[in-house]
């Protein structure tokens, strides 16, 4: 009963959309000029599949960001972790320290959430309730294996122009689909998850 009302006060902290999810990471503050993972995990949530998705797709998405050497790659090793505890059936999700600290400038940080407003407002409008079957259980654990796969492929898509930035919009589709409980969301992000692996594919054969 007492984890059950952590879980609840928890979630009612976490954001509930890209916009909210923008402003609690834009909201750390970073007196050494840097900001951790770990932080920005805690800003997010720890515990719920839905933030830690968006907040990889989030990532991924931004051109300041993503475009740092190395950063898809951590994303896809953190977007693989989360998804292998959910399939695994775990409550809350562990990360190895060295990934929690790695760090980033606060300034490239804030340009790209900058940059991310104004689309973010525009999702943020057309999230509905809808197809709740695709973001039930069963859906869920599919969700999962799919971002497994794009997260693998994330180290080949470095050198594969826009292709990184790609995979970030299906994983934050994802992320605010399961948030929203918004299953026309999770439909489009397969559709672009299926499209982007076969264009990479396509690109390295």
């Amino acid at each position: 009963m007492e984890r059950d009302r952590e879980d609840n006060a928890e979630e009612m902290r976490e954001p509930h959309n890209l916009a909210e999810l923008i402003a609690v990471i834009e909201a750390i503050e970073s007196p050494s000029g840097q900001i951790s993972f770990d932080e920005v995990l805690e800003a997010a949530g720890r515990r719920s599949f839905g933030p830690l998705l968006l907040l990889a797709g989030l990532v991924t998405l931004m051109p300041i960001i993503s475009g740092i050497p190395g950063v898809p790659s951590l994303m896809g090793l953190f977007t693989v972790l989360v998804c292998v505890q959910l399939l695994l059936g775990r409550r809350t999700f562990w990360l190895p320290a060295w990934l929690r600290n790695r760090t980033v400038a606060s300034d490239k940080v804030r340009k790209g959430l900058k940059w991310m407003y104004k689309p973010a407002s525009m999702v943020d409008r057309m999230l509905y309730r809808r197809l709740s079957f695709m973001v039930g259980k069963r859906a869920m654990q599919l969700i999962a294996v799919v971002c497994v796969v794009l997260a693998l492929a994330m180290p080949p898509m470095e050198f594969v122009p826009f292709s990184v930035n790609i995979a970030g919009v299906a994983l934050t589709l994802f992320g605010l689909s399961l948030m929203a409980r918004d299953g026309l969301l999770a439909l489009i992000a397969f559709l672009i998850s299926g499209t982007t692996l076969a264009g990479i594919v396509h690109y390295l054969a």
